[in-house]
């Protein structure tokens, strides 16, 4: 699992799912008068745990983890993430109807009316705003370009050492060398003042006009499609990690992978160069 791949609106997601775990050890309901000890918490409710503090943490759980994976995978024709969706929505659904009638029917059985019953304890509350919260965040997420941002960023390429410094490692960031054999470096790594070039076994592309090489990381996962023009993805870009970028073609970029597959960038926009 890729956890730079997370959005913003993920981040929304686990914070509302950390809230509602909270909120499922606090006051189911509250009653005048009663001695807090007395009061029970969500757990002690079937319904609230099964439709509410369940429904939603696992709603949470399947919209995260489908963010992560490279290939979500699917049920019924549906992946991961689009079941998240439905959870977190139906655990709001469920926690609205509990705050109406927090105690379920056995105050209705003896006095004919819900609203002689007990009030909604701050518990049952929290919980309604964490699925609220997660649900909106669930949904809006493809939607809204804010939620969409990448949640941790990718780390900036390391500054360039002074002449005889021994540049940190690091594989596939710019600036990194891998001392090979003898302390010599490998060749395909980029140097200290040198732009990027192909990986071993690769044949360059020759630059179109003035178009150096360069070293780039995407802000959210981005297809990359082969270079014959077919729609059909050889790979995905991930946040976090850099690719090389070997040639130009007009708004797009033919990019090269850390295992040396190679395609065509279609959406370059936000990328981030090294």
């Amino acid at each position: 699992m890729n956890i730079r791949s997370l959005t913003r609106g993920d981040g929304v997601v686990i914070g509302a799912a950390v809230l509602l775990f909270i909120a499922s050890f606090l006051d189911l309901y509250s009653i005048d008068g009663a001695p807090d000890d007395i009061i029970p918490s969500l757990w002690s409710s079937g319904p609230v745990v099964l439709g509410v503090v369940l429904a939603g943490i696992i709603g949470a759980a399947l919209v995260v983890v489908s963010r992560g994976l490279p290939q979500p995978p699917k049920v019924a024709g549906l992946d991961l993430g689009q079941f998240g969706v439905a959870f977190t929505v139906f655990a709001a659904w469920s926690a609205l109807g509990n705050i109406f009638d927090p105690a379920g029917g056995a105050n209705n059985v003896t006095t004919g009316s819900s609203s002689d019953g007990p009030d909604s304890g701050i518990g049952l509350i929290l919980a309604l705003i964490a699925t609220l919260v997660m649900a909106a965040a669930a949904v809006a997420t493809p939607l809204v370009p804010a939620l969409k941002g990448v949640l941790v960023p990718a780390a900036r390429p390391p500054a360039p050492q002074p002449y005889g410094a021994q540049p940190p490692g690091g594989y596939g960031y710019p600036g990194a060398q891998q001392a090979g054999f003898g302390g010599q470096p490998q060749p395909g790594r980029p140097g200290p003042g040198q732009p990027g070039q192909p990986f071993p076994g690769q044949p360059a592309a020759p630059p179109a006009g003035d178009f150096s090489p360069f070293w780039f990381a995407v802000p959210v996962p981005r297809p990359l499609f082969p270079e014959d023009g077919s729609q059909t993805p050889v790979a995905e870009l991930a946040p976090g990690t850099w690719y090389l970028a070997v040639e130009q073609r007009g708004p797009a970029l033919v990019a090269q992978t850390q295992d040396g597959r190679r395609g065509v960038l279609q959406d370059t926009s936000g990328i981030q160069r090294g």
